[in-house]
């Protein structure tokens, strides 16, 4: 697909990366950490002021005291958090529920840890936990399951009750919970909750997070796993071996990063609501149906008023006569026909490219 794009010069709303730099204050802090020789192995599990600011946000964000040293590992990404914490602390046969659709790559690493996935599935148009099918999926055999709120590719985020059912669930089941937050920051129409905030959950929940998402610096690949020693334990084992350690100044950008002020993050969030309306509000003219998206840069439509039989179809028909390359979204399915009426699109362009990727559909996309 990136190659059809590149060659019919396509505008790329499919990979969530923005087309747009992330702050300078940000990026002067690692340019001078180089200067000032932070160029050798960081520590194994982080910088120690890095993972002092991420004790600190996280403080800040739900209310929650944690220990920089024993319960922080700074991974590369997001992903590589993932891949720790699964690679880390699932043994081959351990039973794991994961919500469908989903990023791929925890399909990816439950596979490589040799795990029993149980797959349960959100559906339009609200992508509601089902909470019955998760009741009768969960039980003393289940060793974890994996959540993301703001949810990719969905745009849901998990409500108060929805997070209270599961940590309910996990605690009388004696359930690991590993949760994505990447786009907690990017939570528009509802209130972000952390699952490790809620009462019992922190012993038994990993939160994975990153810094490219918030601050559109998706390129550095700086991330963190926060659990509790018992858990870091086992997830710091796996990391040592996947990576060892993450970019020395990369770290000490994230540093300043996560210092920034409030008024970053608000004007952020206004920032992305003003692109979800463009895009929003201009797939619904050019024809979709378009779900709602509470959060994340992402937002889902259904391309079935175009008489595509499915959405890889419709994806290639999309990017080599339209010009606009989008992801089809039976890719975050174990079963592709679930996915096979929908499309995702990305927000975290320019308001330009957006318009201009309106304004190539109205034209030429015919239902």
């Amino acid at each position: 697909m990136s190659m059809l794009a590149v060659k019919h010069g396509a505008i790329n709303l499919g990979q969530g990366f923005p087309n747009f730099d992330g702050p300078e204050f940000v990026k002067e802090a690692a340019i001078q950490a180089i200067r000032d020789g932070n160029n050798q192995y960081a520590r194994g599990y982080g910088v120690p002021d890095l993972n002092i600011a991420i004790a600190e946000r996280f403080k800040k964000d739900t209310g929650l005291i944690v220990d920089p040293e024993e319960e922080i590992t700074v991974t590369a990404g997001c992903t590589e958090a993932i891949a720790a914490t699964v690679l880390g602390l699932i043994n081959p046969g351990d039973e794991v529920i994961l919500f469908a659709p989903f990023y791929d790559s925890y399909n990816a690493t439950l596979s490589m840890a040799g795990a029993n996935i149980k797959s349960i599935t959100l559906r339009p148009p609200d992508f509601a936990v089902p909470i019955e099918d998760l009741k009768s999926n969960i039980s003393k055999n289940t060793r974890a399951i994996l959540i993301n709120t703001p949810h990719n590719p969905t745009g849901k985020i998990f409500t108060r009750e929805e997070l209270n059912t599961i940590a309910s669930l996990c605690i009388e089941n004696d359930v690991l919970v590993f949760t994505d937050e990447v786009y907690h920051k990017l939570a528009f129409d509802m209130e972000h909750i952390s699952i490790a905030s809620l009462p019992g959950m922190f012993d038994r929940t990993v939160t994975m997070n990153s810094l490219g998402k918030s601050f559109s610096l998706t390129g550095w690949k700086v991330g963190w796993a926060i659990a509790p020693p018992h858990l870091t334990w086992g997830l710091r084992q796996a990391h040592t071996f996947i990576n060892f350690s993450t970019a020395n100044p990369l770290q000490c950008g994230a540093v300043a990063a996560l210092r920034a002020p409030d008024s970053y993050f608000v004007e952020l969030k206004k920032d992305y609501i003003t692109k979800r309306a463009i895009l929003v509000e201009g797939l619904k003219s050019v024809g979709f149906k378009v779900f709602p998206s509470s959060g994340t840069f992402f937002v889902l439509a259904d391309h079935t008023p175009f008489g595509m039989e499915n959405d890889v179809a419709f994806c290639e028909y999309l990017t080599k006569e339209i010009g606009v390359a989008a992801i089809p979204s039976s890719v975050f399915y174990f079963n592709p026909e679930e996915g096979k009426n929908l499309v995702r699109f990305t927000f975290c362009k320019d308001e330009e490219t957006l318009k201009a990727a309106v304004e190539r559909m109205k034209k030429k996309l015919k239902k």
